[in-house]
């Protein structure tokens, strides 16, 4: 998709070490990378290499020991539900609100007149194809569905960014599939606002399913050893089988092997 003007997101030089408890030491050490307006990136690396680290610093849920994160060309204060919101692994639903209730939730916080709430919250049941279960409660849902209320209710705000945690780890591989190219058709849609996706995944084959370019992460402390375009054509189901997207799966796969016995 067309690049914008200027990047959303910013990293330059950003180290984060943390001084209490098990994660006591340097996560991720002089991380350098822009996010631009368009773009789906996705983060990879090995596992403890502070990839998620990365994200709540973006989120402005965690801040960097020295360095900076930026948003459209200002510090990066703290959470801003105007600039960015997050999907976790887990579902992080309220057992106690309804489908509805649960994707309301971001609004009310922001103090959205009820009336405008209502009309949001219908778009995004439209988009998630969640019209039918709009009263049901978590406890009624499945997990991929659990994932679509999720997913609305972090695009029910409409920010900028849309960052993800690693959202598909739970579910099972159909599942999985069906929500990889929901979020695709999301993401591409002109009716949502959001269109500047950033996720952490620890699967290559995601990674170059989904993305644009794929940041490559060291092992712990984690630092920027690949920042790499995926030139596949969209839309890549087509290509999934091809001698390209499993020769760009190796190159990448080999990559962190080779970084991980340094």
């Amino acid at each position: 998709m067309a690049k914008g003007k200027h990047p959303e997101i910013e990293l330059r030089h950003v180290t984060k070490e943390f001084t209490e408890n098990r994660s006591k030491g340097v996560a991720i050490s002089d991380i350098s990378f822009q996010i631009n307006e368009h773009e789906f990136v996705c983060v990879v690396g090995p596992s403890g290499c502070g990839k998620s680290t990365l994200l709540r610093i973006m989120a402005g849920l965690e801040f960097p020991s020295s360095g900076r994160a930026i948003f459209c060309g200002k510090p990066i204060a703290g959470p801003n539900p105007k600039h960015s919101a997050m999907i976790f692994q887990t579902f992080a639903l309220l057992p106690w609100r309804n489908v509805s209730e649960n994707i309301e939730l971001g609004l009310q916080s922001v103090g959205m007149p009820k009336q405008k709430r209502v009309e949001i919250v219908n778009k995004y049941l439209r988009i998630m194809d969640l019209e039918d279960f709009a009263t049901a409660y978590p406890f009624e849902l499945s997990g991929g569905m659990k994932q679509r209320v999720g997913i609305a209710r972090a695009l029910a705000i409409e920010p900028r960014v849309l960052l993800m945690d690693e959202p598909f780890s739970s579910l099972d591989a159909m599942t999985a599939d069906q929500l990889r190219n929901d979020v695709l058709e999301i993401w591409r849609n002109p009716k949502t606002k959001t269109n500047t996706f950033v996720m952490i995944t620890h699967l290559i084959e995601e990674a170059v399913f989904l993305a644009d370019r794929v940041i490559v992460l060291s092992k712990r402390p984690g630092r920027v050893i690949a920042d790499i375009p995926i030139d596949i054509p969209r839309p890549r189901p087509e290509h999934v089988r091809s001698k390209i997207f499993f020769d760009m799966c190796d190159m990448l796969r080999r990559l962190i092997s080779y970084h991980e016995q340094k």
